[in-house]
């Protein structure tokens, strides 16, 4: 496990009420960074899906598969990272 420091600048409204709802804390921060890589890795395979359907040459389905493989070795690395 990787143990970082942060300092972030926050206006103070939000602070506060990050603070008051427990967002702060290192569990909910890896919660918000891990729904954040769910959200992008599912945004990069509609990303293909769509490129292969507008493509003047569709992707193949090995160039599909070999999309949602590498897609799910990230989810696996970081999910092989979780406590």
């Amino acid at each position: 496990m990787t143990s970082l420091n942060l300092q972030l600048t926050l206006p103070d409204d939000l602070a506060r009420e990050a603070e008051r709802r427990g967002l702060l804390s290192p569990q909910a921060i890896e919660g918000l960074l891990r729904e954040k890589l769910r959200r992008e890795n599912s945004d990069r395979l509609g990303d293909i899906f769509d490129r292969s359907a507008s493509a003047a040459t569709p992707l193949t389905a090995e160039e599909i598969n070999a999309e949602i493989d590498a897609v799910r070795r990230e989810r696996r690395r970081t999910d092989a990272n979780r406590p």
